[in-house]
């Protein structure tokens, strides 16, 4: 597979899909066989980037192919691929309702069908870190936890992953869609009928190993 035509297809899929705007955000895959990690470059136009400007870097940093920057959160992705074993690809997002969340240090509870099969577990916002720091990536690996396809960073946007690149940007639309429903709830004076644990529970084993064909 092409890893490095992955990130610029996906990179125009992020600016088209509303998620983010200008070089804001980022995006990573891993190959699963070698354990290289595929990044967008730093402060690039996603419509302009090439497969040469994508960076190849190993799992503790190490740069191996690719002469521009990587993204300043590289530590955020790499902190991330090295807890959860069976994540492929992470999306860096800067959607507008989740960081109404993101920007009090709330969490996304899963009030809707959707989220509950797809987020794996709430939403939760890390403590604020700056951008590009370890102390940010520690937040975002801690915040994600073993469960969780999702997170916020305090005041700066949501990090989304996935076992590969459809199912990281699946995570991302429905953690902005749940954010959007959750906002107009209580913009409307009302409160979310949370979902119980049980169904929950129901809800991602039917995901696992039922939806979708062959299983």
């Amino acid at each position: 597979m092409n890893y490095r035509k992955l990130i610029v297809d996906s990179g125009i899929k992020l600016l088209g899909s509303g998620l983010t705007v200008e070089t804001w955000g980022n995006i990573s895959c891993r190959d699963p066989e070698t354990g290289l990690v595929y990044m967008t470059p730093s402060a690039m136009s996603y419509n302009t980037i090439t497969e040469e400007d994508v960076v190849v870097s190993a799992l503790d940093g190490t740069v191996v192919q690719g002469s521009r920057k990587p993204t300043i959160e590289k530590d955020l992705h790499l902190s991330i691929y090295r807890a959860r074993n069976e994540v492929n690809a992470v999306v860096h997002t800067h959607p507008i309702y989740s960081m109404i969340y993101s920007c009090q240090g709330k969490m996304i509870p899963l009030i809707i069908d959707e989220a509950a099969q797809a987020l794996g577990d709430v939403c939760r916002c890390t403590k604020y870190a700056l951008p590009g720091s370890m102390q940010l990536a520690e937040e975002c690996a801690k915040a994600l936890g073993t469960e969780a396809n999702s997170c916020l960073l305090n005041s700066h946007g949501a990090v989304c992953i996935g076992a590969d690149m459809d199912a990281a940007f699946k995570v991302a639309t429905v953690l902005e869609v749940t954010a959007q429903i959750y906002y107009m709830v209580e913009a409307t004076g009302g409160r979310p009928m949370m979902i119980s644990d049980e169904n929950i529970a129901a809800m991602k084993n039917f995901v696992k190993n039922h939806y979708g064909q062959g299983k």
